[in-house]
């Protein structure tokens, strides 16, 4: 630190560095790389070329416009049967972060388990990555877990189509495997299913106050990212996490949270049926005893359903960290996080029930809550990982219910 600043006459002459070939340094040498084309449902194709697993696949292309976060995107169980498109287009300079574990069994950097997206799509792949915590390349964690990647593609303007046709399906397909081909499905499929724990899983409290209750809440797994379970543990809460159909209201709890998921919330009808039997138990309840809902992503449609309202799907859907969202009856607006392809229609809500946020951008509800008992839900990501946590408060406002 010695002279930083007080040497100001004398200006310090540049260094003169060897000027080297960019492909050396920083963007990965595409020599060796397998061409790939990417082909839309409307027929239209763009060529790049593979850094990840050599395998085709298909799936619904949608497009991501955040700057960062592509470990927990990937790993983010709601992009279960989605083509990822990242619009910013330097995708790999910081690596992939160790696959490890904290007190739990949750995933320290990872939104789940493995990589739930079925491929990704970048404008230039940087294979020489720089981070602290980076154990692997993109690459190499995409090639170990059998996932394809595509660089060399504009993704701007294949996001462009997607913006003016709609998301659509899409097949990756390698030149070197021409009658390799395969099918593509998303509508009609329960993703959910795919995605959910098959059994009950329990996570203990941490941070807990010896004077005070620790209060239990049942988490409806329908693809629900670690740090959901992480934000509510962190703050004293047991968590006991039920499949997406199991019938959670034969279990002792003291709140209820829905988790965010994959795919069209209308195939979860055993989950609604569920949330509507525990509402409609809980409304003959005297006010003081009612227990509260907290619901997140997915989690505010299913919710949005038990209340009577309808779903549709968005033409190319809300992702990426910079969201604005308003808090209903409030100038309070929020950035967000954001995740989705359905939106719940606000004015098929039953009279019991009204919007609590509002999207900015397009009007579409981004959340709900009822007009006399403490259950709200909201389309964003509170929890981020990755992006914005200006709504984190939301995990304190469901605790603080838990308690009273």
């Amino acid at each position: 630190m010695r002279g930083l600043c007080l040497e100001r006459k004398r200006k310090a002459k540049p260094n003169k560095v060897k000027k080297k070939t960019t492909s050396n340094i920083i963007y990965t040498n595409i020599i060796n790389m397998n061409n790939v084309t990417l082909v839309l449902q409307d027929g239209t194709t763009f060529h790049g070329q593979s850094f990840g697993y050599e395998s085709p696949v298909a799936g619904e292309v949608v497009f991501n416009t955040a700057m960062t976060g592509y470990p927990e995107s990937l790993t983010d169980p709601s992009y279960a049967g989605q083509i990822m498109v990242l619009t910013y287009p330097l995708v790999g300079n910081y690596g992939v972060p160790p696959f490890t574990f904290e007190e739990n069994n949750i995933p320290t950097f990872m939104e789940s388990d493995k990589i739930h997206a079925s491929a990704i799509v970048v404008g230039d792949y940087c294979e020489n990555y720089s981070h602290w915590n980076a154990e692997e390349s993109l690459s190499e964690w995409l090639k170990r877990e059998h996932i394809p990647g595509i660089t060399g593609i504009d993704t701007r303007e294949l996001t462009k189509v997607l913006r003016e046709h709609g998301v659509m399906m899409g097949k990756i397909l390698f030149a070197d495997q021409p009658d390799n081909i395969p099918d593509a499905e998303y509508e009609g499929v329960n993703f959910v299913d795919k995605v959910s724990c098959k059994e009950i899983i329990r996570y203990n409290a941490l941070n807990v106050d010896a004077d005070a209750k620790t209060p239990t809440v049942v988490l409806v797994d329908c693809g629900v990212k670690a740090n959901i379970i992480r934000c509510l543990i962190n703050r004293g809460v047991n968590v006991i996490r039920v499949p997406w159909n199991y019938d959670f209201n034969t279990l002792e709890f003291d709140g209820l949270f829905l988790a965010n998921g994959p795919g069209d919330p209308d195939m979860c009808v055993d989950a609604v049926n569920n949330i509507k039997r525990f509402i409609e138990t809980e409304d003959r309840k005297e006010e003081a005893v009612i227990r509260p809902i907290m619901g997140i992503c997915m989690g505010n449609q299913l919710l949005s359903k038990a209340a009577g309202a309808t779903i549709y799907k968005l033409k190319y859907g809300h992702r990426s960290h910079n969201q604005p969202v308003r808090m209903v009856d409030t100038n309070t607006c929020f950035i967000t996080s954001q995740n989705h392809g359905y939106a719940v229609d606000s004015t098929t809500l039953s009279q019991d029930w009204e919007p609590l946020f509002v999207n900015m951008n397009d009007g579409s509800n981004e959340g709900i809550r009822h007009k006399h008992h403490p259950w709200f839900s909201a389309q964003f990501h509170p929890e981020a990982c990755s992006g914005p946590v200006d709504t984190e408060f939301l995990f304190d406002k469901f605790v603080a219910l838990l308690h009273k």
